[in-house]
């Protein structure tokens, strides 16, 4: 197969319906305090080679809650959300739609199912690699297994019994593991294959198919009330980091950039510099002030947008200054604050003396490998894509 260019167009997207009806509002159950919707677009948007995030839907709060993540939304017709039609109409809907937008043909597409909750980058970009590294037509996610699988057969004389039949091994012979050919479950959490060729077939499954393993202990798609049951109780277990509550935390001190910001400066012909902010963060810090948390924005950077949010806030900011642990803590002890009682939010180098005061440092998503290993909990959300909004919900208790 050819190999795809530098700068090839990957376009994830993210089928997410309203009408479940196993879990009604499925997609925006939470599990470790973040949506299912949500967990997906945040797991999408940190794989380096994904060119653009898309939640299709047909519910306007799912649309919300996918923007408030970061992606994109195309809203897709009645008769492309019922419960016959297939994953690949959306697909193929959402596919046409973005293409149209964005006036630019999708060299890879990426299907991932928000109903995995603990779908990891990693696992994303392995299948991504698939195709565009490895030759493969399309690929998917597939969990190691091992197991001896019977079907089941129900005679006409006696229904009530059900005889089985073994389907990969012969019950007469009982091999090793290691004597038996490699297999894997279908995790059914991400897919990813070339545009054309789906185009072409119609399904995600032609030519040369890779199934890329994955770690079988994340391996847990949500259908029934049991499953998210499942999901919430090992979340703490499957690379999500326990939060703090409002019971942990006297105050929350806040980086800019990086953190409230995507980190990125657009700057004009006369040098004025602007940023991003999230509406939803501003939801946040309204949230923990009603909540008698006090709230401090702690920046290195002299731009005046800084003190700007922070007016617009309401709440106090200490920013241009070279040493911000030095002014953390003169903070801290003036207001009479217990640093182990601190949760401070970050995302780069110039943040760890901080995190080496306080009881809670908190990384973002996609914060430097350093800062994220240094962390007590990492965020699901990147820096710019309501990491306060989540952060906030953690420590409340509760949506927002």
């Amino acid at each position: 197969m050819p190999a795809y260019p530098p700068e090839c167009t990957v376009t994830a997207v993210i089928p997410a319906r309203g009408g479940s009806k196993g879990i009604p509002g499925k997609n925006l159950a939470r599990v470790a305090g973040v949506s299912l919707v949500g967990r997906a677009v945040s797991a999408c948007l940190r794989a380096r080679r994904v060119t653009r995030v898309v939640v299709s839907t047909d519910a306007e709060d799912i649309a919300a809650e996918a923007r408030l993540h970061g992606a994109e939304v195309v809203l897709r017709p009645a008769e492309l959300a019922s419960d016959t039609a297939s994953s690949e109409s959306a697909l193929l809907h959402a596919l046409d739609a973005v293409e149209e937008r964005h006036g630019e043909f999708t060299d890879v597409l990426l299907f991932v199912q928000a109903t995995s909750p603990f779908l990891a980058t990693e696992d994303i970009e392995g299948v991504v690699s698939a195709v565009l590294d490895g030759g493969a037509d399309s690929a998917f996610t597939a969990s190691p297994f091992h197991g001896f699988v019977w079907r089941g057969v129900r005679d006409g004389d006696t229904p009530a019994l059900l005889y089985a039949q073994g389907v990969n091994h012969d019950s007469a012979e009982r091999l090793r593991r290691q004597d038996r050919p490699e297999e894997f479950l279908e995790t059914g959490a991400a897919y990813a294959m070339r545009a054309r060729g789906f185009r072409d077939k119609g399904h995600r499954f032609f030519g040369n198919v890779a199934a890329v393993p994955v770690d079988p202990a994340r391996t847990l798609e949500i259908d029934d009330p049991a499953d998210l049951e499942r999901a919430r109780a090992v979340a703490p277990m499957i690379g999500t980091s326990a939060f703090p509550t409002i019971e942990d935390v006297d105050a929350v001190v806040l980086d800019f950039d990086g953190t409230q910001t995507d980190d990125r400066v657009w700057i004009d012909a006369e040098g004025r510099e602007t940023v991003v902010v999230n509406r939803g963060d501003g939801m946040g810090i309204s949230r923990l002030r009603k909540a008698g948390v006090p709230v401090l924005i702690l920046s290195s950077e002299t731009n005046p947008v800084v003190a700007a949010r922070a007016r617009k806030l309401g709440i106090p900011v200490i920013h241009g200054v070279q040493s911000k642990d030095v002014e953390l803590r003169k903070w801290y002890e003036t207001e009479g604050i217990a640093p182990e009682r601190i949760l401070y939010a970050g995302n780069d180098v110039n943040d760890l003396p901080c995190f080496e005061l306080v009881g809670w440092p908190i990384a973002v998503a996609d914060a430097h490998d350093i800062v994220r290993e240094q962390a007590r909990a990492v965020t699901t959300s990147c820096g710019g894509y309501g990491v306060v909004r989540e952060i906030a919900a953690h420590l409340l208790g509760k949506a927002l």
